[in-house]
């Protein structure tokens, strides 16, 4: 069979229009059996990506609009899910479905431990509610996973990584061509350290990050794409997704957008909902059956799961069920809650939101009668009780739910990296967005205080410069300790970097004055430079940074290693579609030769039968008498 489909030449004409599987696999579907038609080339094209905590999304700006691009189940957002398997990987809803038997190699809500310390208690509470196991490397959070066979670590910028490239795919084959500028989204709100952690993220993921832009401030472009006015208005975007919540105050005068203040909150989100509807059927479960099922991985992620739809349920419905077979040591599952409960034990969550907003009016120097328009964005929104909150206290007024809640920041990130490419339409011209800072920052100073440098809310990217001298007589080099936080203290702030000068010249104690310049780029991003003033030579300074991040080499060795994984999907990939196509192949030829079989059966019945009437059985009365006896 599979000899007469190559001498068919459809399996020959397969292979001559693939390209080699080892770097194209990814455009096999297109050449099986059919050549698709590409869309027309972009000569620099750049995506705009909503990296989300829980789903991620993913636009690109062509022809003076938007297209969100839908990945290969022609969804457009994807769940920001990585499954490991005895095979391979698998992304989004793939992904999410290996829940029933493969929860503990199920990685989620990465994007919770960008830039944060294995000790952060903000890890250790989540990790209580995580079927997949966190250990700890230098210091910083790992996801432990059995992959291929073998016990695998990850940092969570391999995994928002492998999220992205994932997302750069879909883009890929959508366009015809590679791609490799983006604007990836962070919540508004994110330190230093979870900024740098998100764009090695992307390095590691074959990406050149054009901009890390806030996700209120892309809400606010495709608002004003959404809403042209030549007026004048003050706008608060309120957007509360799956893991951080972020609020903007901004004020909007024709194409520009200026950011005047911004708070938040990254760590509160639809997974502290889901957590503590885990909890409540925990205690249930505990109450009906005295078992504890904290400690069973497998029970609390399918618990989790129904938790999270029975949330959703509950913001069109007033009560929700849990059902759920054999969910403990062979005990069925059922119990109801309705809205009023589960409004009941997120309330402090959802005030919570409320005293970000007051800050957020009180930097911008605003109050509520001065703002045109309250704009909400992220899944979260969806809540009632929330939307109640927000529109009492805004005095009543009307809450704008035009935008659509799930790409409306990939909509705006792709027209920031139309802007930033050269695009020019007449959707783009005279756009321009003016971020801010969203954390004081500062350096310790004598007795542990902190001396601000600069103050939230300050428009980037900002330099500030400051002189320092030494403490002791021929000093060979300089510590300073930056911070970000609004507490009197540096300690009590977060430690964003030491960074040690070296190479100041050898003099008495205070008698060399160091100028240490503070450049905080448009991605938020913090930068030293030293100029010894008594050399006159900045370059003899050299600025060691230690901020809590991954090394150069680190992100070499891990953009190598994701390159494999890709290379590895790509082969798994490319096996599966050519066992396909040969058992279509075969499955053709075998219905075609029982076709031609029942055909020559047909035709021989039909002369037999002839046959038979014409010279077995003719006709008695024709024939001779001594035949016919």
């Amino acid at each position: 069979w599979i000899y007469f489909c190559m001498s068919s030449g459809r399996l020959r004409e397969y292979y001559e229009t693939l390209p080699a599987w080892e770097e194209n696999s990814s455009l096999i579907e297109n050449n099986i059996m059919e050549k698709k038609s590409l869309k027309p080339a972009l000569k620099h094209p750049a995506i705009g990506i909503d990296l989300g905590t829980t789903k991620s999304c993913v636009g690109l700006f062509r022809d003076g609009k938007v297209e969100i691009i839908g990945n290969d189940q022609g969804i457009r957002t994807t769940p920001s899910c990585v499954a490991f398997t005895e095979t391979g990987r698998l992304m989004g809803d793939e992904a999410k479905n290996q829940a029933a038997l493969n929860s503990s190699n199920i990685i989620f809500s990465a994007k919770r431990l960008l830039g944060r310390t294995y000790e952060d208690p903000v890890v250790q509470a989540d990790a209580e509610f995580w079927p997949f196991q966190i250990v700890r490397a230098d210091g910083k959070p790992q996801v432990q996973v059995s992959y291929r066979g073998k016990e695998k670590a990850f940092y969570p910028e391999e995994i928002s990584a492998m999220v992205l490239s994932n997302l750069k795919d879909v883009a890929e084959e959508y366009l015809g061509q590679p791609i490799t500028h983006a604007i990836i989204t962070v919540p508004a709100h994110f330190n230093d350290s979870q900024r740098q952690a998100t764009k090695d993220a992307g390095a590691i993921a074959g990406l050149s990050v054009l901009r890390l832009l806030s996700e209120t401030t892309a809400a606010a472009l495709a608002y004003s794409l959404d809403n042209p006015s030549n007026g004048e208005r003050n706008v608060l975007i309120f957007d509360l997704g799956g893991g951080t919540f972020n609020v903007s105050v901004l004020n909007i005068d024709g194409g520009i957008l200026e950011v005047k203040a911004t708070a938040g909150d990254t760590h509160l989100g639809g997974d502290d909902f889901d957590n503590f509807l885990v909890s409540f059927f925990i205690d249930e479960f505990l109450k009906k059956h005295q078992e504890n099922i904290r400690k069973d991985r497998r029970a609390v992620w399918r618990l989790r799961m129904a938790c999270e739809g029975a949330k959703r349920t509950l913001s069109s419905n007033l009560k929700a069920s849990i059902d759920l077979d054999c969910l403990y040591k062979g005990i069925d599952f059922h119990a109801d809650i309705t809205r009023a409960q589960f409004e009941g034990l997120c309330i402090n969550l959802f005030r919570r939101t409320l005293k970000s907003v007051e800050m957020a009016l009180q930097d911008a120097k605003l109050s509520q009668a001065q703002i045109h328009d309250v704009v909400l964005m992220g899944a979260s929104t969806r809540i009632p009780k929330i939307q109640e909150l927000l529109q009492d206290f805004f005095g009543g007024r009307q809450l704008n739910k035009r935008l659509n809640l799930d790409e409306a920041v990939a909509h705006g990130a792709a027209v920031q990296a139309a802007i930033l490419m050269g695009e020019r339409s007449e959707a783009t011209r005279g756009l321009l967005t003016l971020d801010v800072v969203s954390l004081s920052l500062g350096v310790e100073m004598s007795a542990g205080k902190m001396h601000i440098l600069v103050r939230r809310n300050t428009a980037i990217p900002a330099v500030v410069t400051r002189t320092f001298t030494t403490f002791d007589d021929h000093q060979p080099d300089m510590l300073i300790r930056a911070y970000e936080g609004e507490r009197a203290t540096a300690k009590e702030n977060h430690l964003l970097g030491s960074f040690l000068l070296k190479g100041i010249s050898l003099a008495l104690r205070g008698m060399v004055l160091v100028e240490v310049t503070f450049y905080i780029n448009a991605d938020g991003i913090l930068t030293l430079f030293a100029l010894d003033k008594v050399a006159g030579n900045a370059s003899l300074i050299t600025v060691d940074a230690n901020k809590e991040r991954l090394s150069r080499e680190e992100i070499q060795k891990l953009a190598a290693e994701a390159e494999k994984y890709q290379a590895e999907d790509r082969a798994q990939k490319w096996k599966l579609a050519t066992k396909n196509y040969l058992q279509s192949c075969v499955f053709s030829v075998k219905r075609t030769s029982e076709e031609v079989l029942n055909y020559f059966t047909l035709q021989a019945k039909k002369k037999m039968s002839v046959c038979h009437r014409s010279v077995l059985v003719p006709n008695p009365i024709e024939l001779p008498w001594e035949l016919n006896t």
